[in-house]
């Protein structure tokens, strides 16, 4: 691993660190800081001539800070004659601008894939990207990681009886995730009818699928942010007679009034990753953070080494 070397944004310094410990390398030495007028400055305190170079950076609120960090991060490092610059994306920001659903929009996902590209990154390594197809927005090579085995394993330890597991899906769009989910802790599965009113609200009246009533319903998603989804969602299922309800999720963005939503949801657990910081005042009692730095830091070694990612993913 002598030819690997470790750089940190400021977005999730403690997550570095503990793929750098589990990869047994120090961080590199690296000076980030803004000009007087909020200019990003950065300046690499060591050689990385020849090197093979990975920035870790989640591009979480702020979002624009931390992406402007990482681009600069990048020219820095191509500038100084690296061999190849990969950025370590635990949150790919902008991730739900994917799309042109209405008249006169951006697909801001593609255009920041762009900046990136275009920045010097030889390759992006993310986790959980809102919808599969923005891999094809890299003109890149790009390793897509998924949290489902850490979340797994942390239900698998709770031993529930798969007679009374219930895995949901809080909408449509994830009902592959929850299917994924239920081929590894069993149980039914059953999908939340949501319909979105605007941006910002979402409505939710149905349960489609095996009942919930007396069940320990599992919720997964790749992201709350609002909490909107999770809070409608968890109301439908307790008014169905849900005897428990925990909720998982790989990305916590928790902005606006989503701690107060997810307080008001009277959830059994929170089950989060590390991919995005949390602060004190964002945990609750019921939430749970687990670390995705060995599979983060296993995929490095991996690509650093040549060797085949998705081996990670075979059960």
């Amino acid at each position: 691993m002598t030819d690997l070397k470790l750089f940190s944004g400021n977005a999730n310094p403690k997550l570095s660190r503990d793929i750098a410990n589990y990869l047994g390398v120090d961080l590199g030495k690296i000076t980030l800081g803004a000009f007087p007028d909020g200019e990003t400055s950065c300046k690499i305190e060591e050689d990385v001539r020849g090197r093979d170079v990975y920035l870790i950076q989640p591009t979480c609120p702020p979002a624009n800070e931390h992406l402007m960090e990482l681009l600069v991060m990048i020219d820095s490092c191509k500038r100084a004659s690296a061999e190849r610059v990969t950025a370590v994306m635990p949150y790919f920001g902008y991730a739900r601008q994917d799309r042109k659903d209405e008249g006169r929009v951006p697909i801001t996902a593609k255009l920041v894939a762009n900046l990136i590209a275009r920045a010097g990154a030889d390759r992006v390594l993310a986790m959980d990207l809102h919808a599969a197809q923005i891999q094809g927005f890299f003109d890149v090579p790009l390793d897509h990681l998924y949290a489902a085995p850490v979340l797994n394993e942390h239900f698998l330890s709770m031993n529930f009886s798969t007679d009374d597991l219930v895995i949901v899906s809080p909408d449509e769009g994830s009902i592959k995730r929850a299917l994924g989910h239920a081929k590894r802790l069993g149980g039914t599965v059953a999908i939340i009818d949501k319909r979105r009113t605007s941006a910002e609200t979402t409505v939710q009246e149905n349960v489609i699928g095996g009942p919930v009533d007396g069940k320990i319903v599992l919720m997964f998603d790749d992201m709350i942010s609002t909490a909107g989804s999770i809070a409608g969602a968890a109301r439908v299922l307790r008014s169905r007679g849900a005897r428990e309800i925990h909720v998982a999720t790989t990305h916590a963005v928790l902005c606006g009034p989503a701690v107060e939503r997810l307080q008001a949801a009277q959830l059994s657990s929170i089950v989060c990753t590390d991919s995005i910081p949390l602060k004190p005042e964002q945990i609750l009692p019921q939430t749970e953070v687990l670390t995705i730095a060995p599979l983060l830091g296993e995929a490095v070694k991996r690509i650093h080494r040549n060797e085949s990612v998705s081996l990670l993913f075979k059960h």
